[in-house]
């Protein structure tokens, strides 16, 4: 059975990172384009503080961060970076809010942050390991995690007068899982941590912000192997995959990806390529794979129409501009499709 969703039939929304440095024309466009599933822009060309990890951590109370060569690492006191990160931060706010000022019911916004393992993989302790690799470190920051995202999803609410989702974005995940992340000299890699283990500390802060923001809390991973059923079981609403992995993949991914849509659950699914192709792709170029993934798995297409929420294939923070605006529009008008076409199967 269907769940039901905080969003109408025919949404659309993006990944969250956009090309450029101007906050308010971004979030102009963004607003515009995707006007029923609005993800607050992400501007990772301004540098330092302006990407995923430095983003999230200038909403982390009572903890700081420096760059250091080999990245973000933590600070005794807060200082430039910290400052900067913040003030980013505040500066994106107050253009969303001039944005979304003359809108007549509340909007609904995406915001996303770096999940607990991808923030503590990111971000070194003093002594240079990765956070990840100290249990009371890993603790503190997901701890600070949850406070600060519960804290900037209030704030949001209230400055836009919106209802306010949340994406955590988990592209290290996998490796978290498989071993395979470097340590910071690059000479070695973090063992690999086991499921239980990271399910649980997944589990507890998805339960955390769920208290505090819109359902269902998204997890977005578009690594080439996410990990579907690790993340269901952990309780998760929502999964935001890159649709490409559904091409050729394993029985056992296919199955897992099958008991999400079984389940009931909404898929983010990244259908519009971000990369600017030769040639412009038509819509139904861009559902065709999906829908024979679905109907191979034995499911109606109707599912395409009820629990898919078409997005880029990944962040846009590379693209050029003009292809960036592109790409919203030709995802706005897939999510607009999707149940005209199928609804009725």
């Amino acid at each position: 059975m269907t769940q039901r969703q905080p969003w109408k039939s025919g949404t659309a929304t993006a990944i969250g990172s956009m090309p450029g440095t101007d906050p308010l024309e971004t979030a102009r466009i963004v607003a515009g384009e995707l006007p029923d599933l609005t993800p607050m822009p992400e501007l990772p060309a301004r540098g330092v503080g302006g990407d995923m990890l430095g983003r999230t951590a200038g909403m982390l109370p009572d903890l700081a961060v420096e760059v250091v060569p080999s990245g973000y690492r933590v600070a005794r006191t807060p200082g430039r970076d910290q400052r900067r990160a913040v003030d980013l931060l505040r500066w994106d706010l107050d253009a969303l809010e001039e944005v979304t000022a003359a809108d007549t019911e509340p909007r609904l916004i995406k915001l996303q942050v770096a999940g607990p393992w991808t923030l503590a993989s990111g971000i070194e302790l003093e002594r240079g390991h990765r956070v990840l690799t100290d249990h009371g470190a890993l603790r503190d920051f997901t701890e600070a995690l949850v406070e600060g995202v519960r804290e900037h999803a209030a704030l949001v609410a209230e400055r836009t007068g919106g209802r306010v989702l949340l994406q955590l974005d988990e592209p290290t995940l996998p490796a978290v899982l498989s071993g395979d992340l470097p340590t910071p000299s690059g000479y070695g890699t973090v063992p690999a941590f086991p499921e239980p283990e990271v399910q649980r500390l997944l589990e507890h802060t998805i339960e955390r912000l769920g208290e505090a923001v819109a359902r269902p809390v998204i997890v977005h991973c578009c690594a080439a192997r996410p990990p579907v059923r690790l993340s269901r079981r952990a309780g998760v609403g929502a999964l935001s995959l890159d649709a490409g992995t559904l091409e050729s993949c394993s029985e056992e991914f296919a199955e897992e990806v099958g008991e999400v849509f079984d389940a009931g659950l909404p898929v983010l699914l990244g259908m519009v390529p971000t990369i600017e192709p030769r040639r412009e792709p038509e819509l139904r170029e861009l559902v065709e794979p999906v829908r024979t993934f679905v109907t191979k798995l034995g499911f109606s297409e109707r599912v395409l129409a009820e629990q898919v929420v078409p997005t880029p294939t990944c962040g846009l923070a590379a693209a050029s501009p003009g292809w960036a605006r592109r790409v919203l529009e030709l995802t706005g008008r897939l999510g607009r499709m999707l149940p005209e076409r199928f609804a009725q199967d």
